[in-house]
């Protein structure tokens, strides 16, 4: 390892914004290994983790902690931004590991406190009703007090760089690069291209809201199929209102617009709402009057 032999002077410091990465990282993980977890009880009783659930999401962050940071010193978050943990409260300036000491303290600290604040109600819930108060307002208190420590210590991170979690600051374990940050080195080519491509989408973002999808595919089926070159059949279903001239079919609660074509009442409804300057697909006459059909039209004319 680069940072072991190197003293403390040599080590490069974490960004603040890499610390956070690794910390939103870890709880993405956290998030899909228990979604990934849940997934294989969807075909059992509805509500058959919930009485186990602080249990359960205990022994899987277990998992992770004996897989990450108990045997690499370092979170699936850190490994990723290429961080570990190196121990603060050595005497030497060189890279130390963390001692087991403050591996379990930290389990402790993350995997046990979680599960306590989530079974701590239920844990003095069968004590007599008195008692059950006073408790419950003494972990109210503590829990705000170390909502209030959090704080306090973010911003103290904030400044300083050191020590994203309280977590950390109290077990003195800081965040340092695994090896040396090399220089990011990106091609002129291939930057122009992400720019061009980022600068088309926001152009096309802005300009796609501006454009009238729905009269445009009217106006282009009105030049394509234009009343002069219909067949003898579509003239007759269209002389005798047995279809819509916008879905096709057979016209629900039939209406006209003014010319002498009809419409379903819901297509031609929402296609006015839509637009207020709509016109007829099939002859481009504009809504003049909503008005229902004069005569009844049965399905058995069809056959």
């Amino acid at each position: 390892m680069a940072s072991s032999t190197g003293n403390e002077k040599s080590v490069n410091p974490v960004l603040r914004i890499s610390q956070l990465d690794a910390l939103e990282l870890n709880k993405a993980l956290e998030q899909l290994v228990w979604s990934q977890f849940t997934s294989c009880f969807h075909g059992f009783k509805p509500g058959v983790l919930a009485h186990f659930e602080p249990e359960v999401k205990a022994f899987l962050w277990l998992i992770l902690w004996r897989f990450t940071v108990y045997s690499k010193n370092a979170t699936v978050g850190q490994a990723i931004l290429n961080i570990q943990y190196k121990n603060n409260l050595s005497q030497t300036e060189k890279y130390q590991p963390l001692s087991k000491h403050q591996k379990l303290w930290y389990l402790i600290l993350t995997v046990g406190g979680r599960w306590l604040e989530e079974r701590c109600y239920d844990l003095f819930s069968n004590r007599q009703l008195q008692s059950f108060c006073k408790i419950k307002t003494y972990i109210n208190c503590g829990a705000g007090l170390l909502k209030l420590c959090g704080l306090l210590n973010f911003l103290i991170f904030l400044q300083k760089g050191t020590f994203a979690t309280l977590t950390e600051r109290i077990l003195g374990i800081r965040s340092v690069f695994c090896k040396p940050q090399s220089v990011r080195q990106v091609g002129f080519e291939y930057m122009n291209r992400e720019l061009l491509w980022h600068g088309f989408a926001e152009f096309l973002i802005y300009l796609l809201p501006l454009i009238n999808i729905q009269k445009l595919k009217l106006k282009i089926s009105s030049w394509c199929l234009p009343i002069a070159d219909l067949s003898n059949s579509e003239k007759t279903l269209s002389a005798h209102c047995k279809e819509c001239s916008l879905c096709g079919e057979w016209p629900t609660m039939p209406h006209t617009i003014g010319c002498s074509h009809v419409f379903c009442y819901y297509c031609i409804k929402s296609n006015y709402l839509f637009d207020m300057y709509f016109a007829c697909p099939k002859c481009g006459s504009e809504v003049h009057s909503l008005q229902p059909l004069k005569y009844k039209i049965e399905m058995t004319e069809l056959h």
